[in-house]
């Protein structure tokens, strides 16, 4: 395995193959404190949805598109704990993480099954160039982006562009792609079942909401909280590992562990949005240690304070990575178009 990192990425302390070991004391999840975890997300959830709904009725409906604005917030955090859940790090018990995890899945319009699957396959390749297309934003190298022709050059600009990364793709993520399993016939039936018993559910709570206030109601209301809530969580996802200086290797110098460390962001947020993102910001920890819960995080990092500027992004520095569409290899870092076109 290569031992090449730029400047930026050295890390006094252990070697990158021993952090997994030093953070394993802080993987054990309390009941108490996931229960109220859900508590504190599910219900604020609950009482915006209902101001929201409220503000519409009485036709104030730019104030329920403000308040739609947290509300989306908390619909991330519902899905992050979602995401713990994924991981089996939310409860002690695989069962209690499986059906929180559905349920959840339900509200964010997320296939659990389906999606766990498709996160476990990103976790094992992150920072691989010879293992992408596995839960992640597809990147091309400089030379393959060369070498396309005008046509492929020109869907994957439309692709990396920022309306339809932060825009319509969500919006499509979310709406239609996680609706129909397309391109997972090989894996059997456990996809199709995990889509369909979603979007079973998925209609019965909305047609008991449009039962309720009626479909104009529910359509003002839950569409901008969960159109909000998808830009939002793909922002997050890009930023986590779209990043100047991340890492990628082919596969004889990819290694695990370093391409968590290196490959991963510390979205260093502000407290009130780390809160809200449930600390998926320190994502360099959660890729070296899956199965540590969200609010653990800030204690390994806290204990571990050589890991605070690995990666470290702030709020401002993290807008110039939108740019940065293309992995340079011989420089070893990401680049935008009008770096290759000069």
């Amino acid at each position: 395995m290569s031992d090449r990192r730029q400047a930026g990425h050295t890390v006094p302390g252990p070697d990158t193959r021993v952090w997994p070991r030093l953070l394993a004391p802080y993987r054990d999840p309390s009941t108490a404190r996931s229960l109220l975890e859900i508590a504190v997300t599910v219900l604020p959830l609950v009482g915006l949805w209902t101001l929201v709904w409220l503000a519409v009725h009485l036709g104030h409906g730019w104030l329920g598109l403000l308040l739609a604005i947290p509300a989306a917030g908390f619909l991330v955090r519902l899905f992050l704990i979602q995401h713990d859940c994924g991981h089996g790090a939310f409860f002690g018990h695989r069962l209690a993480n499986d059906w929180v995890g559905r349920i959840a899945g339900v509200v964010t319009l997320t296939p659990y099954g389906l999606w766990r699957r498709a996160h476990a396959l990103h976790h094992a390749s992150t920072g691989n160039l010879d293992r992408r297309g596995f839960g992640d934003i597809d990147t091309l190298t400089v030379e393959e982006y060369r070498a396309r022709s005008f046509w492929g050059r020109l869907r994957y600009r439309l692709y990396r562009h920022p309306l339809v990364m932060f825009g319509i793709g969500p919006a499509y993520l979310f709406f239609l792609q996680h609706r129909l399993p397309v391109g997972q016939m090989r894996a059997g039936w456990r996809p199709w079942a995990s889509v369909m018993t979603t979007n079973l559910a998925i209609g019965l709570a909305a047609s008991g909401l449009i039962w309720l206030i009626g479909l104009k109601a529910f359509l003002a209301v839950h569409l901008p909280i969960m159109l909000f809530a998808a830009s939002i969580g793909v922002w997050l996802f890009y930023v986590q590992h779209q990043f100047e200086r991340t890492s990628w290797d082919r596969d004889g110098d990819w290694s695990h562990d370093a391409a968590a460390l290196h490959g991963s962001s510390h979205y260093d947020l502000p407290g009130v949005l780390r809160w809200l993102t449930a600390n998926i910001g320190m994502h360099h920890i959660h890729h070296l240690g899956s199965r540590i819960p969200f609010y653990r995080l800030p204690l390994a990092l806290r204990d571990h304070p050589e890991l605070r500027d690995v990666g470290r992004l702030t709020l401002a520095q993290s807008l110039r990575c939108v740019p940065l569409v293309l992995w340079d290899e011989r420089c070893r870092r990401l680049v935008s178009f009008k770096d290759i076109e000069r």
